[in-house]
């Protein structure tokens, strides 16, 4: 398939250089994704149908066999060799069971080691005297040792999980589960399979996957191109926001004022506030004649335009062509008849310019939040009512700045300079968003996130038991209402997949002190992993218990608290062992990575060793977020889990 591709001939189908550059890159795009992945299978399964789908089954009809992978592939003649997953024919190979077959006689599941077939087991759904049973090869697919970024489920996608993933484009899903669920997968999958149903449209509006850092981005950036999805845009969300520069850092009480949904009004009324009610009328000279459009006409014309409440830059760009509208029905009632191009001359009028300057003059709005920030009787005229005077002495910045490039701006101030450009002008939106570790945004991010798919769709994606900021979802049903996003579905992911029985009943200790009412994850793994608690007295004894685990296969994560990564980089230097940092990619000769607990979130390793728990919990403003970024941390290891400390546990583990 590839080398048909290659050897396509362009030169006498294209009109022009601009025809053959963009055929061009096309092809380029279909050859990097039909690119031989040597650790990757072209298939993993086989369905053998009792009748040929969609055939009538009274008429006894032979059935089909198919064998399903992660892309379509097709022989010499283009007939099918390898159904993708994403096909409705697929569809039965995660979804078909002993008590709903679905037409399906035989379901194959074969067993891959570094792309080589070693192994195939079948399950005979149609067959009444064969008992269900647990396959041994999905236990072994989901089990086995990873080292490198993160990497497609599609071989091991559960019915609960496909029901996700194959749900409609038009409406949105929010996803809360637990660690080791398969969430930040099932999203990715959820993707992949809606540019295979909705290719055309999403490739004219866009999708994009947000993470919550950069190291995330890249742990996870190699699954959709292994699905051979390669236009997929991902972005933090500090990415989205950056209109200025970040040098600043906010204390936890500002950033969560800073954070909340009602500055959204305040900026709205100091945009608003902008506009000045004409108290003079507008002359307009044409030729020998003059125009006068008065001061009442003129402020009906901005009531008009305040009442429809459009963007205050779409509004301001309204105003010359109305004001010259009015010009023109005196024209017409003096038996001129102006047409379009008369209307637009009008618009563009010294005198129309220089009241639309007046009335609706340009808004900066860098400035606008710098001067929010900075000039508190500016503040406290538009906060009045919803900031108390407390909040507002929070965020107002103590020394004065000269400018917007001088300004020491944080990641929240960059949030309120994206809600005020979005006030001014409409924000672009795109086909499709996936939002993944969503509960640990705030408020005004999640309306910043939500600027980004007001005409499309998004997939929200955590857990609100792993919120570490002190402005942390509290519901669900709050986040989606700030994403613009009430009426999605709100899934509930409850199997553990990842994480070992023994390591997530012993962090679900920790539920009901950060999340309680949640659902604690269920390990279905038959192999109940390594666990261990163990006392130590200096830090080497820590690196020693990394030397243990490296003797496993598979990676290594070393979590500490952030405070505690000095310490340990001297310690593990000093035992002469090499180690990555997050979101590096693990090799063969480095499989060990060093943590901080601030970054753990949504990474994953074979054995993890976990540095002094209670450091972690103490690294945070307040107990219960230093509890929930414990729980990150207890909940990252695959297949073990070794705990240190020095000092004695929280008292929430006992």
């Amino acid at each position: 398939m590839r080398e048909d591709v290659e050897n396509l001939d362009i030169a006498d189908v294209t009109a022009n250089w601009v025809n053959a550059a963009v055929l061009q890159h096309q092809i380029d795009e279909r050859i990097k994704a039909l690119a031989d992945l040597s650790h990757t299978p072209l298939f993993f399964g086989r369905l053998d149908y009792l009748h040929a789908p969609g055939a009538d089954k009274a008429e006894g009809a032979e059935g089909e066999r198919f064998y399903i992978g992660r892309r379509h592939v097709h022989d010499a003649e283009g007939d099918p060799m390898v159904i993708d997953w994403r096909a409705p024919v697929s569809q039965p190979f995660y979804r078909a069971s002993k008590k709903d077959p679905m037409d399906v006689g035989l379901r194959r599941r074969f067993g891959y080691t570094s792309g080589d077939l070693t192994a195939y087991e079948d399950e005979h759904l149609s067959d009444p005297s064969e008992a269900a049973a647990t396959s041994k090869l999905l236990q072994q697919e989901i089990e086995r040792p990873r080292v490198g970024p993160m990497r497609d489920i599609v071989a091991t996608i559960q019915p609960e999980q496909d029901e996700i993933v194959r749900s409609g484009l038009t409406g949105s899903v929010c996803v809360q589960g637990g660690p080791g669920t398969g969430k930040t997968a099932v999203g990715l999958h959820r993707v992949a399979y809606l540019l295979y149903a909705h290719r055309e449209r999403l490739a004219r509006t866009g999708t994009l996957v947000i993470g919550p850092n950069k190291s995330f981005l890249h742990y996870i950036e190699q699954v959709l191109p292994a699905l051979g999805e390669l236009e997929v845009k991902q972005a933090t969300v500090d990415d989205l926001v950056a209109h200025v520069e970040v040098r600043g850092t906010d204390d936890a009480t500002a950033a969560v004022i800073k954070g909340d949904a009602r500055m959204a009004e305040v900026l709205r009324r100091a945009v608003r506030s902008h506009v000045t009610l004409p108290t003079e009328g507008v002359v307009v000279v044409r030729g020998s004649r003059r125009w006068r459009v008065p001061a009442y006409e003129l402020e009906t014309i901005v009531g008009e335009l305040l009442d429809r409440d459009i963007r205050y830059g779409a509004a301001r760009e309204a105003l010359p062509q109305r004001i010259a509208h009015a010009v023109l029905v005196q024209m017409e009632r003096s038996g001129e008849a102006p047409d379009d191009r008369v209307q637009d001359a009008v618009a563009r009028n010294t005198a129309v310019k220089a009241a639309v300057k007046a009335i609706w003059p340009p808004v900066d709005p860098a400035k606008l939040v710098l001067r929010l920030l900075t000039d508190a009787d500016f503040l406290a005229v538009h906060a009045d009512g919803i900031l108390d005077e407390d909040e507002q002495k929070e965020i107002l910045w103590s020394k004065p700045v000269r400018s917007v490039k001088s300004a020491r701006w944080s990641p929240a101030d960059a949030v309120l300079i994206d809600e005020a450009t979005d006030l001014v002008q409409r924000t672009h939106s795109l086909g499709h968003v996936v939002l993944d570790e969503a509960q640990d945004l705030s408020p005004m991010q999640y309306r910043a996130v939500g600027r980004r798919c007001t005409t499309g769709s998004a997939t929200v994606l955590g857990d609100l038991a792993q919120g570490t900021t002190p402005w942390a979802t509290r519901s669900w049903d709050e986040a989606l209402a700030h994403l613009g996003k009430g009426e999605a579905v709100i899934e509930e992911l409850t199997a553990g997949f990842r994480v070992p029985a023994d390591v997530i009943t012993y962090a679900s200790r920790l539920l009901p002190h950060i999340a309680p009412g949640l659902t604690p994850v269920a390990s279905v793994r038959e192999n109940p992993g390594f666990f261990e608690v163990r006392p130590t007295t200096a830090d080497e004894e820590v690196v020693d218990a990394c030397e243990e685990l490296l003797r496993n296969e598979g990676s290594i994560g070393l979590i500490a608290a952030d405070a505690r990564i000095p310490a340990l980089t001297e310690a593990l230097t000093a035992a002469g062992l090499t180690y990555l940092g997050p979101g590096e990619e693990t090799t063969a000769q480095t499989r060990l990575t060093l943590v901080p607990a601030s970054l753990a979130k949504g990474l994953e390793y074979d054995y993890v060793v976990l540095d002094e728990p209670q450091a972690v919990v103490d690294g945070e403003p307040d107990e219960r977020t230093g509890l929930r970024r414990l729980y990150v941390a207890l909940t990252r290891a695959v297949s073990g889990l070794t705990v240190t400390h020095a000092a004695p546990l929280p008292q929430q583990l006992a």
